[in-house]
């Protein structure tokens, strides 16, 4: 039994290290794409941009996109971010959906940060 739990826990802590090793490696392919001239938006409500974000973002809220990217072209590089990385998976999804080509899920704020 108590080998069991010695694996369980091993297996929780490889599996921890490897999102933190795969949200890096996003992240850092963002700032490439960014100093590349990618278009960097952010997903978060105007309340969460507010209390902080990358200085070249717009915040286009997740609730808002088909407003904000009506009249982007579809070939524009673009880096979406947002808290954790799951709103800005939704907005990857659909701006993929919606015919868009280049697109990045940059992750979260606090890891685009830590990236840079």
């Amino acid at each position: 039994m108590r080998k069991h739990i010695h694996l369980l826990v091993l297996s929780l802590c490889l599996s921890v290290f490897s999102v933190v090793a795969n949200a890096s490696e996003r992240a850092r392919i963002a700032w490439e794409k960014i100093q590349q001239g990618a278009m960097v938006v952010d997903v978060r409500t105007p309340q969460e941009f507010a209390s902080g974000h990358l200085d070249q973002a717009v915040n286009f809220p997740l609730s808002e996109l088909d407003k904000h990217f009506a009249t982007i072209d579809k070939d524009q590089p673009i880096v979406v971010y947002c808290r954790s990385g799951n709103r800005s998976g939704i907005a990857y999804d659909y701006l993929s959906e919606q015919g868009f080509t280049q697109i990045h899920n940059g992750g979260g704020f606090t890891e685009m940060q830590a990236a840079k």
